[in-house]
């Protein structure tokens, strides 16, 4: 790393990169798909990269919680409190399916329902997104599946020529097409899975809005990543987002609400910066 090396959030990359391979895996034959009570996909690679992280963070982590999405649809929710970790396995599964490469591997860790830590991986483009206390970094994994030198990403300030906004490929909605219309919007790009956290990270788009479901495993990870580089993540109306089941949303645990995730400064809602 570029800076002070974390030891849990080596573990963390490691974790995710081996998680990766059981992905790379089941990709590489045909996929067979399943469907889960609430009607969302999930295949083989979902539980094997779920088991391994599961192992993982058990010996990296004793002993702190972890809420993990397939557990969570079986049936296994553990008790937590200040201090747990969020896992997706496999963001974004309809992108692993039609086999287009943008999906992802998130852990994140939360304290006080705030993402303190976070990994993003990405399986097919070996690139690793990290965000924790000394700030946020990218990386390509090597052969040996180490990450090679770090690079610091920086949420940019939004340029004057106008706003770069990216949404999700699978799952658009007239909430989200109306709030970007009240912006001051230069370009729009596409992506899948917590990739639209990192563009913004990394300075590449200035504003992710979302306005249909998400559950916290899907954005922990890349709102870590986010934050860490100097960026921003609240609820629509601008309330602080927070994860942990941590204010009344929905019947369904571990649900968020919708939010817009910022670059720096804070862009406003339905006004240009």
């Amino acid at each position: 790393m570029t800076t002070a090396s974390d030891s849990l959030l080596d573990s963390l990359v490691t974790a995710s990169v081996a998680a990766g391979r059981e992905i790379l895996a089941v990709y590489a034959a045909p996929i067979a798909v399943e469907e889960k009570p609430d009607h969302s996909p999930v295949t083989e690679a979902d539980r094997r990269a779920e088991q391994v992280i599961l192992a993982a963070l058990a010996a990296a982590a004793p002993g702190v919680p972890v809420v993990a999405e397939e557990s969570v649809a079986a049936g296994i929710v553990p008790e937590i409190g200040e201090t747990f970790f969020l896992v997706d396995p496999l963001d974004g599964t309809k992108e692993f399916i039609e086999r287009n490469g943008e999906f992802t591997v998130n852990i994140a860790l939360i304290e006080a329902g705030v993402p303190v830590m976070g990994v993003v991986y990405v399986p097919v483009t070996g690139e690793v997104f990290i965000g924790g206390p000394d700030g946020a970094f990218a990386a390509q994994i090597g052969a040996d599946g180490r990450p090679g030198p770090y690079r610091r990403l920086w949420a940019r300030t939004p340029p004057a020529t106008g706003l770069t906004v990216v949404g999700s490929r699978s799952h658009g909605s007239p909430e989200t097409e109306a709030f970007i219309a009240g912006l001051d919007v230069a370009a729009s790009r596409v992506a899948g899975s917590s990739l639209k956290f990192c563009l913004v990270a990394a300075g590449e788009a200035d504003v992710y809005p979302r306005f249909t479901p998400t559950m916290e495993w899907d954005t922990a990870a890349g709102d870590a990543v986010l934050r860490a580089a100097g960026g921003s993540m609240t609820e629509a109306d601008g309330t602080p987002f927070l994860y942990g089941n941590r204010r009344p949303r929905s019947a369904r645990r571990f649900a968020n609400p919708s939010f817009i995730a910022r670059g720096r400064p804070a862009v406003a809602d339905g006004a240009s910066p």
